[in-house]
């Protein structure tokens, strides 16, 4: 008797079960990703934050150089934007992830075990995602007032700064096109 798996009874809603469970898995490791990642960020806004003191100079020797209070005060709003937006992901991320461990932690034999509305999850992870994306932005934007106050303005012309901002640019940027794809991917399939 050469009986397949699907022929007993049961291994349909095992398979299912399995599946379900497996892809929940899945779901709840990215959004711990999300969530490791957000909160190594939101450091890098406590540290720039440390940054925002007021007639700092630069190490320029030209006083010319030195940035203006506007440029700290760009600092500090684009922080606290950033930070808004690391834990505007986190908080979401979180949401969906406790909501998924407690909807797997039913019993086992349960019919409705690891049911879950795709549509709320994958919004939920898009925004997620999103506010990561956007948080990135702003610190970088952040980190680009770093460096004018600790290198000298952009309008100064130095070496130093130029170059900093351009490999902040181009590295930041170039990972954000790699993860906006992977998630715009990830979110149409």
């Amino acid at each position: 008797m050469d009986e397949s798996p699907k022929d007993f009874p049961g291994s349909a809603t095992r398979r299912t079960s399995f599946n379900s469970s497996s892809t929940t898995s899945v779901h709840v490791t990215a959004l711990d990703g999300i969530v490791n990642v957000n909160s190594l960020f939101t450091i890098a806004v406590f540290v720039g934050l440390s940054l925002t003191t007021p007639g700092q100079q630069s190490l320029e020797t030209t006083s010319a150089c030195d940035a203006s209070i506007e440029v700290a005060r760009n600092l500090l709003v684009f922080e606290v934007v950033s930070f808004s937006f690391f834990l505007f992901s986190s908080l979401v991320a979180q949401g969906l992830k406790l909501a998924l461990n407690l909807i797997n932690s039913k019993n086992v034999d349960e019919a409705f075990r690891a049911h879950i509305n795709i549509k709320v999850l994958r919004f939920g992870m898009m925004a997620s995602a999103t506010g990561s994306v956007m948080g990135c932005l702003f610190l970088m934007l952040s980190i680009v007032n770093v460096i004018q106050i600790r290198l000298g303005t952009l309008g100064c012309g130095s070496k130093s700064t130029i170059h900093a901002v351009s490999a902040l640019l181009v590295l930041v940027s170039s990972a954000l096109i790699v993860y906006i794809s992977t998630v715009v991917y990830a979110f149409l399939h």
